[in-house]
């Protein structure tokens, strides 16, 4: 079974992340991890802090030779802005801001200084996320299996879908500031993102994530909490900032009848019988059904609330004088949806992988592949 666990304040020491199921015999890189530790640090409308992380994750354990070993595999990412932190004194923050963890988490334990939430609740723990998804997300390259994000959406200024997905696309996107590969939309957006700091505001907005080359069968129908759709729903919905997620078409779906909905199965050519060729022309389901996946393009699209800390503040509380007051101002983005968009793409890796495994289980990448591969001379005589 495929599991991690992960620990670390916004301004600790650093962040750990510890893996405990990958097979035996995969190749597995820091840089590749680090790469994508990079892009979520990227993207127009990201804040100060950026300019003092370098995130690096170091693999402590679970490695030999560039490969894994079958044990649990270590993780670490050092937080450069602690050191800042240890040279200061700060007064207990007792103002919660308004759509943030602060006020719940503050009651719920508590505290008398909001600042024990943050440090937990802040998005800075998606850096290990992005680090755990990036090591799932070098098993599935092995089967094939590539995922691609981007963004949709940032505040009103929408871009147009992607359609085909190859290497050059995923440099494209890489190439825009706000990781979209629609020039004029990606211009647009970072105009959207000037006028947002100019009025001491945020912005939220929509990425979405594609994954192609997965097989059939990923996921299962026989209890709720293994369908493969719901458990991509949740983790997406723990990526801090996203409040909906949506599968395929699945919005657009509930207004339309059925007969305009779902994608039909067509059959093989007599000559291309001699394989799985079973397709549909059209992917609204977004590549799952009954919680399984289907063959086509996993797709699914997550929408980001704007962040809640703002320049110029909402009002709230103060729970030192029990009065009303303004929200205290720190040190933030205006727009965090090209960054979420990796963390996105990584805890999808994390899911598909976690069922591929399932699927095909072995204690070594050899064992899987063979698995893997016996399935598919399966599917030929279907």
């Amino acid at each position: 079974m495929l599991r991690f666990l992960d620990a670390g304040e916004s301004h600790g020491k650093c962040l750990l992340g510890i893996i405990e199921g990958f097979p035996a015999g995969l190749s597995l890189s820091e840089e590749n991890i680090n790469r994508n530790l990079k892009r979520r640090q990227g993207g127009y409308g990201r804040g100060e802090r950026m300019k003092i992380e370098q995130d690096r994750a170091e693999v402590l354990s679970g490695l030999v030779e560039g490969k894994t070993i079958g044990s649990p595999l270590g993780l670490m990412i050092k937080n450069k802005d602690w050191e800042n932190w240890q040279e200061k004194e700060y007064p207990p923050l007792t103002i919660p801001r308004p759509g943030h963890a602060d006020f719940s988490g503050t009651i719920k334990y508590g505290f008398k200084d909001v600042r024990k939430v943050l440090e937990r609740a802040s998005a800075r723990q998606t850096a290990m996320r992005v680090a755990i998804g990036s090591a799932a997300g070098a098993l599935l390259a092995e089967f094939n299996i590539e995922i691609y994000s981007y963004v949709l959406r940032i505040g009103q200024v929408k871009a147009r879908r992607i359609t085909s997905f190859d290497s050059k696309i995923k440099t494209e996107i890489n190439k825009s500031p706000v990781y979209c590969i629609d020039g004029i939309a990606s211009v647009g957006m970072c105009r959207e993102i000037d006028r947002a700091r100019e009025k001491g505001d945020t912005l939220g907005g929509v990425f979405e994530v594609v994954i192609t080359g997965v097989p059939i069968g990923l996921g299962s129908y026989v209890q709720w909490d293994r369908r493969l759709d719901a458990r991509l729903a949740s983790a997406f919905m723990s990526i801090p900032g996203v409040k909906a997620v949506e599968i395929g078409e699945g919005i657009e779906a509930s207004e339309k009848k059925g007969s305009a909905v779902h994608d039909e199965i067509f059959a093989p050519e007599e000559s291309e019988k001699d394989s799985f060729r079973y397709y549909r022309k059209t992917n609204r389901a977004g590549g799952i059904e009954g919680g399984v996946t289907n063959g086509e393009k996993v797709v699914i699209r997550a929408y980001l609330k704007p962040i809640p800390t703002l320049i110029n503040p909402l009002r709230s509380i103060d729970f030192a004088t029990k009065k009303e007051t303004r929200a205290i101002y720190q040190r933030s983005d205006i727009c965090v949806v090209p960054a979420a968009s990796v963390v996105g793409e990584e805890a999808a890796a994390w899911e598909i992988a976690t069922a591929f495994l399932e699927k095909f289980s072995g204690d070594s990448l050899l064992e899987i592949k063979e698995n893997s591969k016996n399935y598919k001379k399966r599917l030929q005589k279907i």
